[in-house]
């Protein structure tokens, strides 16, 4: 009759055990599936950003025609911004990318009839509203990330990880320097 309960107490705590696991595991997997959520949320505000900015360099354009250089930083910022596949690449390019944007609007201060011009002011609008919205998703992934992270470094969901192949996960960072979205209000 011993070795019975033995077996018996031996069998539920594997059953316990087998539940833990298969607990962690779930958590880690949907934790890991919020992440990438949280990076097409951010993906689709960039890319309304680069359907944006074409429309916003022709417009100035049109009234800054010696210019060429900032619109030709623009063009080039938002090429790199479109290609970058990694988290720190699309960091590294939406930071030149703002910068290149501040420079843009920086010159449309010099020219009051396009500041007044009615498809540029809906143009900075719908910019503004977009970097609002960037960066509302930046930060809900890089608290998905942070999140995850810490499960998948903790006691004991971290030896399941492991097992696993849960990785850390890279934070979205914007330089401090140009951490404010582009000034589009005149």
């Amino acid at each position: 009759m011993g070795w019975i309960a033995c077996i018996g107490a031996l069998g539920l705590l594997v059953l316990v055990l087998a539940a833990a696991v298969i607990g962690i595991y779930n958590r880690l997997v949907t934790l890991r599936n919020r992440v990438e959520n949280a990076w097409r949320q951010i993906d689709v505000q960039l890319r309304r950003r680069y359907d944006l900015i074409p429309n916003l360099v022709e417009t100035v354009k049109a009234y800054a025609t010696h210019e060429r250089e900032a619109f030709e930083a623009v063009t080039a910022a938002r090429t790199a911004a479109m290609s970058a596949e990694t988290v720190a690449e699309h960091a590294e390019a939406e930071n030149m990318l703002t910068g290149t944007l501040k420079s843009l609007f920086a010159v449309a201060e010099n020219y009051p009839e396009l500041k007044a011009n009615q498809n540029f002011m809906m143009l900075q609008e719908e910019l503004s509203g977009t970097e609002s919205k960037i960066a509302y998703a930046r930060q809900f992934y890089n608290d998905s990330v942070m999140t995850y992270n810490t499960s998948t470094q903790t006691f004991p969901s971290n030896i399941i990880a492991g097992m696993f192949g849960f990785t850390e996960r890279e934070y979205f960072k914007v330089d401090e320097a140009i951490a404010e979205p582009p000034q589009v209000s005149f």
